[in-house]
């Protein structure tokens, strides 16, 4: 693959952590903007070199940071403009909710022993009082001449564990017109209570929500489950995948009469994973529940193979090898769950890995962002897939580095390689972490969000550049 530097041109900076970067043409105008969120609950848009307030919802977020030193991965997550956004103003939030804090789904960290067959089957009971938090999926709608104001809630979901929520988690299909909902395992680590995997949990799948369709519904129960739901919006659900661990959003590439989805999968221990695919076979959720009842196959699912993979590799446990602590002793975690979903896993377009030793690539830490990009200011990058990484793991103090690298989706459908993007950037003495990605509506322009924190609760570090020849 050809090697492509690129430089970074701040738009604004000294913002809250950025979770979502997208551009819309708001009601009436004629410019498309850029619009910010931000992880404490700030939407922003810029415009002619300014920057200005659409929406502030932080009294509607979670306490963040509160119990985990600063770090978080709840919050506003998701942000999504209808398609036809300029004409009836209507736009959608995912975000973790203020006032739902719980006590979690387990105390203390989890680490599974293949020799203990209890650790490898726990359950998550009593939900209704062993659970993180509630996040929440709203509409909403800007009224003409007037302010942003909540319209109807499509969804409540009760999450088990405060990360592996999805980021960038709200994005409409151009395929079909519906929302398209990204969302985690739930949390902790190594998915120990197998919700990823269960067709009937909602955590760990993507998402299809019919925002068209039965348009009075508001205020449905909070849920773990699909059968928890109201028939009523149940019928408005079809499930594309399963299998997620954790998600930075999909992205739709237009390829003649059809397109491509690019979908990341966040990793353990060992490995990232970036997916791409064309053909699926959406389930309806009103479907997926009857086959449980009936103990049916839900046939033609996209599976990631997350718990029993992590990428390329079965999931593994690491522990440094007692005779030689430079060498790690790797084991399977979930052998039965690796041999079950082996044949009826999607293999990755591309991973890149947490240990590496290649000269032109690097060790990563975890997929922040994952984007398609047609342009052609940036030529080697025209037609590609871009994604970032958190912060390259060089085993060397701060400051942190993020990574910006891309890869290609083949015809043949086969896996290909990756490379890393140079980027022409001083960043002095601070950290820059890679916590975003976004793109404008045809997919020509690329945007970064930096953040000088691995911390939420360190505000105001924030800068989002484009990313320029």
């Amino acid at each position: 693959m050809i090697k492509v530097k690129v430089g970074l041109q701040p738009i604004v900076s000294n913002i809250n952590l950025p979770t979502v970067l997208k551009t819309a043409i708001l009601p009436g105008d004629q410019f498309e903007r850029l619009f910010i969120a931000t992880q404490v609950g700030e939407i922003f848009y810029v415009g002619n070199g300014v920057i200005k307030t659409f929406l502030d919802i932080r009294s509607r977020i979670i306490q963040l940071g509160a119990s985990s030193g600063g770090y978080d991965e709840r919050g506003l997550l998701g942000l999504a403009f209808h398609p036809k956004f300029f004409y009836n103003g209507l736009f959608y939030l995912h975000y973790s909710v203020a006032g739902t804090q719980g006590s979690g789904a387990l105390q203390g960290s989890f680490t599974p022993n293949p020799c203990d067959p209890k650790t490898l089957n726990l359950k998550w009971l009593d939900r209704e009082n062993h659970y993180d938090h509630i996040d929440t999926v709203e509409e909403w709608i800007l009224p003409q001449n007037g302010q942003p104001q909540k319209r109807r809630t499509l969804l409540n979901l009760r999450r088990p564990f405060m990360n592996h929520n999805g980021i960038n988690s709200l994005n409409f299909s151009p395929e079909t017109g519906k929302l398209v909902l990204t969302t985690g395992d739930g949390g902790s680590g190594y998915d120990l209570f197998n919700l990823s995997q269960d067709d009937l949990e909602i955590a760990g799948k993507i998402i299809e929500i019919d925002v068209d369709r039965n348009l009075f519904i508001n205020n449905p129960p909070v849920v773990t489950r699909f059968n928890e739901l109201p028939a009523s919006i149940q019928a408005t659900l079809t499930v594309i995948a399963k299998g997620v661990r954790n998600i930075p959003g999909i992205s739709f590439q237009q390829f003649y009469n059809q397109y491509i989805k690019y979908v990341g999968n966040v990793g353990q221990d060992l490995v990232e994973s970036l997916f791409s695919f064309v053909h699926y076979k959406p389930i309806p959720v009103t479907q997926l529940v009857q086959n449980a009842l009936l103990k049916a196959e839900n046939e033609g699912l996209i599976n990631f193979g997350w718990r029993g993979w992590e990428g390329t590799f079965p999931t593994s446990l690491i522990k440094e090898c007692s005779a030689n602590p430079s060498l790690d002793e790797i084991s399977t975690a979930y052998f039965n769950d690796a041999v079950n979903t082996s044949v009826k896993r999607l293999q990755p377009l591309t991973c890149y890995y947490h240990q590496e030793s290649r000269a032109d690539k690097f060790r990563g830490t975890a997929l922040t962002g994952v984007q398609a990009y047609m342009g052609h200011a940036i030529p080697g990058l025209t037609g590609s897939v871009v994604f970032t990484d958190f912060a390259r793991d060089e085993g060397s103090p701060p400051p942190a580095r993020g990574v910006l690298a891309y890869s290609r989706a083949r015809i043949d459908g086969q896996s290909n390689d990756y490379s890393v993007i140079q980027t022409d950037y001083n960043f002095g003495s601070q950290s820059a972490y890679y916590v975003s990605l976004g793109t404008n509506l045809d997919q020509t322009r690329l945007y970064l969000g930096v953040y000088g924190s691995a911390n939420v609760t360190d505000y105001n570090k924030g800068t989002v550049f484009e990313i320029i020849p």
